[in-house]
Protein backbone atom coordinates (compact mmCIF):
# COMPACT_ATOMS: atom_id res chain seq x y z
CA UNK A 1 0.00 0.00 0.00
CA UNK A 2 1.37 3.17 -1.07
CA UNK A 3 0.63 6.97 -0.98
CA UNK A 4 1.65 10.11 -1.59
CA UNK A 5 2.78 12.30 1.44
CA UNK A 6 1.40 15.63 1.97
CA UNK A 7 3.72 18.35 0.68
CA UNK A 8 5.31 20.62 3.26
CA UNK A 9 3.75 23.93 4.06
CA UNK A 10 5.59 27.10 4.97
CA UNK A 11 5.18 27.78 8.70
CA UNK A 12 2.79 30.86 8.77
CA UNK A 13 1.75 30.88 12.04
CA UNK A 14 3.26 34.22 13.39
CA UNK A 15 2.24 35.78 9.68
CA UNK A 16 -0.99 37.89 10.05
CA UNK A 17 -4.30 36.73 8.26
CA UNK A 18 -6.20 38.90 6.20
CA UNK A 19 -9.04 38.71 4.20
CA UNK A 20 -8.59 39.56 0.13
CA UNK A 21 -11.35 40.14 -2.90
CA UNK A 22 -14.56 39.33 -0.95
CA UNK A 23 -16.95 38.46 -4.30
CA UNK A 24 -20.65 37.81 -4.10
CA UNK A 25 -22.19 34.73 -5.48
CA UNK A 26 -25.61 33.37 -6.13
CA UNK A 27 -25.32 29.18 -4.71
CA UNK A 28 -27.90 26.61 -4.37
CA UNK A 29 -30.94 26.00 -5.95
CA UNK A 30 -32.38 29.21 -5.14
CA UNK A 31 -29.08 31.47 -5.90
CA UNK A 32 -28.76 32.56 -2.23
CA UNK A 33 -26.76 35.47 -2.09
CA UNK A 34 -23.13 34.62 -0.48
CA UNK A 35 -19.55 36.13 0.19
CA UNK A 36 -16.67 34.14 -0.44
CA UNK A 37 -13.82 35.72 0.84
CA UNK A 38 -10.41 34.65 0.43
CA UNK A 39 -6.98 35.02 2.92
CA UNK A 40 -3.65 36.10 3.18
CA UNK A 41 -0.77 34.96 5.40
CA UNK A 42 -2.63 31.39 6.43
CA UNK A 43 -0.56 27.79 5.48
CA UNK A 44 -0.60 27.92 1.69
CA UNK A 45 -3.49 26.31 0.99
CA UNK A 46 -6.59 28.12 -0.40
CA UNK A 47 -9.17 28.14 2.79
CA UNK A 48 -12.57 30.12 2.06
CA UNK A 49 -14.87 31.65 4.24
CA UNK A 50 -18.76 32.13 2.77
CA UNK A 51 -20.92 34.50 4.63
CA UNK A 52 -24.71 34.25 4.56
CA UNK A 53 -26.55 37.25 5.24
CA UNK A 54 -29.26 34.86 6.10
CA UNK A 55 -33.44 35.25 5.00
CA UNK A 56 -34.13 35.69 9.11
CA UNK A 57 -31.00 36.55 11.02
CA UNK A 58 -31.38 37.47 14.77
CA UNK A 59 -28.43 40.41 15.48
CA UNK A 60 -28.95 39.67 18.89
CA UNK A 61 -27.30 36.26 19.02
CA UNK A 62 -23.53 35.00 17.96
CA UNK A 63 -23.35 34.04 14.40
CA UNK A 64 -24.24 30.60 13.75
CA UNK A 65 -20.53 29.25 12.38
CA UNK A 66 -19.48 25.69 10.63
CA UNK A 67 -15.77 24.74 9.80
CA UNK A 68 -16.03 22.01 7.40
CA UNK A 69 -13.09 20.11 6.30
CA UNK A 70 -13.22 19.69 2.29
CA UNK A 71 -13.87 15.78 1.53
CA UNK A 72 -13.92 15.88 -2.73
CA UNK A 73 -15.50 12.52 -2.76
CA UNK A 74 -18.45 13.49 -0.38
CA UNK A 75 -19.16 16.76 -1.13
CA UNK A 76 -18.96 16.85 -5.01
CA UNK A 77 -19.62 13.31 -5.40
CA UNK A 78 -22.23 12.23 -2.88
CA UNK A 79 -19.93 9.32 -1.89
CA UNK A 80 -22.27 7.14 0.57
CA UNK A 81 -18.93 6.16 2.50
CA UNK A 82 -19.31 9.50 4.34
CA UNK A 83 -21.85 12.20 5.91
CA UNK A 84 -19.75 15.15 4.59
CA UNK A 85 -21.66 15.84 1.82
CA UNK A 86 -25.07 16.07 3.70
CA UNK A 87 -23.82 17.77 6.79
CA UNK A 88 -21.96 20.59 3.79
CA UNK A 89 -25.77 21.05 2.41
CA UNK A 90 -27.54 21.18 5.79
CA UNK A 91 -24.80 23.84 6.99
CA UNK A 92 -25.32 26.00 3.88
CA UNK A 93 -29.45 25.66 4.62
CA UNK A 94 -29.12 26.95 8.08
CA UNK A 95 -27.15 29.50 7.39
CA UNK A 96 -28.67 30.76 4.54
CA UNK A 97 -31.85 30.82 6.65
CA UNK A 98 -29.82 32.43 10.00
CA UNK A 99 -27.14 34.07 8.62
CA UNK A 100 -23.24 33.52 9.27
CA UNK A 101 -19.98 32.20 7.95
CA UNK A 102 -19.15 28.59 6.40
CA UNK A 103 -15.57 28.34 6.88
CA UNK A 104 -14.32 25.74 3.98
CA UNK A 105 -11.10 24.45 5.08
CA UNK A 106 -8.89 22.67 2.75
CA UNK A 107 -8.00 19.48 5.21
CA UNK A 108 -8.90 16.83 2.95
CA UNK A 109 -9.24 13.15 4.38
CA UNK A 110 -8.75 15.07 8.17
CA UNK A 111 -6.01 16.43 7.05
CA UNK A 112 -4.05 13.49 5.23
CA UNK A 113 -5.28 14.31 1.40
CA UNK A 114 -6.83 12.67 -0.98
CA UNK A 115 -4.78 10.01 -2.10
CA UNK A 116 -4.05 8.98 1.25
CA UNK A 117 -7.60 8.77 2.02
CA UNK A 118 -8.24 6.89 -1.23
CA UNK A 119 -5.27 4.34 0.26
CA UNK A 120 -7.13 4.07 3.63
CA UNK A 121 -10.89 3.70 1.93
CA UNK A 122 -8.87 0.45 0.60
CA UNK A 123 -7.93 -0.45 4.10
CA UNK A 124 -11.70 0.15 5.19
CA UNK A 125 -12.55 -1.95 2.67
CA UNK A 126 -10.97 -5.09 4.64
CA UNK A 127 -12.64 -3.86 7.65
CA UNK A 128 -10.82 -1.99 8.94
CA UNK A 129 -11.73 1.48 10.90
CA UNK A 130 -11.11 5.14 9.30
CA UNK A 131 -8.84 5.80 12.24
CA UNK A 132 -7.23 2.24 12.23
CA UNK A 133 -6.78 2.30 8.06
CA UNK A 134 -4.58 6.12 8.84
CA UNK A 135 -2.12 4.46 11.76
CA UNK A 136 -1.86 1.24 9.06
CA UNK A 137 -0.63 4.16 6.62
CA UNK A 138 1.49 5.55 9.06
CA UNK A 139 -0.50 8.63 9.05
CA UNK A 140 -2.03 10.74 12.14
CA UNK A 141 -5.88 9.56 13.09
CA UNK A 142 -6.82 13.44 12.37
CA UNK A 143 -4.19 15.90 11.18
CA UNK A 144 -6.49 19.01 11.13
CA UNK A 145 -5.75 22.12 12.43
CA UNK A 146 -8.77 24.14 13.47
CA UNK A 147 -7.13 26.96 14.59
CA UNK A 148 -6.22 28.41 10.43
CA UNK A 149 -10.11 28.77 10.91
CA UNK A 150 -9.92 30.58 14.19
CA UNK A 151 -7.62 32.94 12.42
CA UNK A 152 -9.53 33.21 9.47
CA UNK A 153 -12.53 34.44 11.62
CA UNK A 154 -10.35 36.66 13.76
CA UNK A 155 -9.68 38.03 10.57
CA UNK A 156 -12.81 39.03 9.72
CA UNK A 157 -13.48 40.43 13.14
CA UNK A 158 -15.45 37.80 14.57
CA UNK A 159 -14.31 36.52 18.44
CA UNK A 160 -17.95 35.00 19.54
CA UNK A 161 -19.30 32.32 17.81
CA UNK A 162 -22.48 29.42 17.98
CA UNK A 163 -21.06 26.62 16.99
CA UNK A 164 -22.54 24.08 14.05
CA UNK A 165 -20.67 20.58 14.95
CA UNK A 166 -20.42 17.30 16.73
CA UNK A 167 -17.04 16.84 16.83
CA UNK A 168 -15.74 18.27 20.46
CA UNK A 169 -12.05 18.98 19.05
CA UNK A 170 -13.40 21.72 17.13
CA UNK A 171 -14.63 23.23 19.74
CA UNK A 172 -11.63 23.04 22.01
CA UNK A 173 -9.45 24.43 19.59
CA UNK A 174 -11.25 27.27 18.96
CA UNK A 175 -11.72 28.06 22.38
CA UNK A 176 -7.73 27.85 22.65
CA UNK A 177 -6.67 29.95 19.88
CA UNK A 178 -9.07 32.70 21.01
CA UNK A 179 -12.26 32.16 20.12
CA UNK A 180 -15.44 32.31 22.51
CA UNK A 181 -17.76 29.23 21.44
CA UNK A 182 -21.13 30.50 23.39
CA UNK A 183 -22.86 27.81 22.20
CA UNK A 184 -22.77 24.08 20.04
CA UNK A 185 -25.30 22.92 17.93
CA UNK A 186 -25.25 19.69 16.68
CA UNK A 187 -25.55 18.56 13.05
CA UNK A 188 -27.71 16.11 12.07
CA UNK A 189 -26.90 11.81 11.54
CA UNK A 190 -27.09 11.04 7.97
CA UNK A 191 -26.88 6.88 7.83
CA UNK A 192 -26.83 4.83 4.86
CA UNK A 193 -25.35 1.31 5.02
CA UNK A 194 -21.96 2.61 3.34
CA UNK A 195 -21.30 5.00 6.33
CA UNK A 196 -22.67 2.77 8.91
CA UNK A 197 -19.62 1.96 10.37
CA UNK A 198 -17.93 5.17 9.90
CA UNK A 199 -20.51 6.44 11.68
CA UNK A 200 -19.50 4.00 14.87
CA UNK A 201 -15.92 4.78 14.80
CA UNK A 202 -16.57 8.56 14.76
CA UNK A 203 -18.44 7.89 17.70
CA UNK A 204 -15.92 5.71 19.63
CA UNK A 205 -13.97 8.98 18.91
CA UNK A 206 -15.87 11.31 21.04
CA UNK A 207 -17.97 12.77 18.46
CA UNK A 208 -21.06 13.76 20.12
CA UNK A 209 -23.65 10.96 17.79
CA UNK A 210 -25.56 8.64 19.69
CA UNK A 211 -24.60 4.89 18.72
CA UNK A 212 -28.01 3.73 19.17
CA UNK A 213 -29.37 6.68 16.39
CA UNK A 214 -27.04 5.36 13.98
CA UNK A 215 -28.58 1.84 14.62
CA UNK A 216 -31.69 3.56 13.25
CA UNK A 217 -32.83 3.45 9.32
CA UNK A 218 -31.10 5.03 7.02
CA UNK A 219 -31.58 7.60 4.60
CA UNK A 220 -33.02 10.25 6.56
CA UNK A 221 -31.23 12.62 9.26
CA UNK A 222 -31.95 11.68 12.65
CA UNK A 223 -32.53 13.77 15.58
CA UNK A 224 -30.01 16.36 16.87
CA UNK A 225 -31.68 16.15 20.31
Amino acid sequence: MTHLKPIPRPDTSAAECRPRNPVMIPIGPGGVQAEFVGFDGLDGLEHVAIRFGGRHPDPAKAPLVRLHSECLTGDIFSSARCDCGEQLHEAIGLLSEEGGILLYLRQEGRGIGLYAKLDAYRLQDQGIDTYEANRWLNLPEDARNYTIGARMLQALGVNRIRLLTNNPDKVTQLQAAGIDVAEVRRTGVYVTDANRAYLQAKARHRHTIDPLAILAAASEPLSKD
